[in-house]
């Protein structure tokens, strides 16, 4: 072979034709899905716990204090007598809480004052008119003068108010100012047992409100965690 002929040329290879895929490959139902991952392990659902419930708090009354014991009083004579709880006058005896108040005056006898009066006025018409001697005019003068002194000096009347009754009278004699300083005591101690029996029934008052408050506290809670859907799936 001579330098001069021309040296034969390596065959090139032939490229592939390219089809376009038909329409109905290209569509959806044919396209591939791409390759998804490992699949995530699933996490439990968290789960909340429910609040716990407080009660709201109650406040329970103390009792009233107790009082301390007031020793008794009573009269020189013994007509009327003193307690912590009680008084007895005459023998008839009283509570402090049936009483509302006391109280002690003087008064007079009016019938032994009017017959002391007219019997003084009708002896002296009469001595005067010469109806009577001299020896009984004075004798009818000092009888009819006694009844009138009698009289006009009286008593101590003590009356007792009691609570949805009538009041109660009854005659004290002697000094009427030892009267009027048991009837200050007495009414004192009638306060003071008006004023526990008060404080008693504001505490009873109290404590039924407590316990009112209480059970609706208590009842409250239990009512609300029991509910019920309204559908069920």
């Amino acid at each position: 072979m001579s330098p001069e002929e021309p040296q034969p040329t390596a065959p090139v290879p032939a490229t592939p034709a390219t089809v376009p895929a038909p329409a109905w490959v290209q569509s959806s139902t044919a396209s591939v899905r791409p390759a998804e991952g490992p699949a995530s392990p699933s996490t439990p659902a968290e789960t909340s716990l429910p609040e716990a419930i407080v009660l709201p708090v109650v406040e329970w009354p103390a009792p009233p204090p107790p009082l301390a014991p007031l020793p008794t009083v009573q009269s020189p004579d013994g007509r009327l007598v003193i307690t912590d709880t009680s008084v007895t006058v005459l023998g008839q005896t009283f509570g402090l809480r049936e009483l509302e108040r006391a109280e002690v005056q003087h008064v007079r006898w009016v019938l032994w004052v009017l017959l002391g009066g007219i019997g003084l006025a009708i002896v002296l018409i009469a001595f005067l008119q010469n109806w009577l001697h001299t020896g009984p005019a004075m004798l009818s003068m000092a009888a009819t003068a006694l009844l009138l002194a009698y009289g006009q000096r009286g008593t101590n009347r003590l009356r007792l108010w009691l609570l949805g009754r009538p009041a109660g009278h009854f005659a004290l004699p002697g000094d009427l100012d030892a009267w009027q300083r048991l009837t200050a005591e007495l009414n004192r101690r009638v306060g003071r047992a008006h004023d526990r029996a008060a404080a008693e029934a504001a505490y009873q008052l109290a404590w039924a409100a407590a316990e009112r408050a209480a059970h609706q506290a208590t009842a409250a809670p239990l009512a609300t965690s029991f509910t019920f859907p309204g559908s069920f799936a």
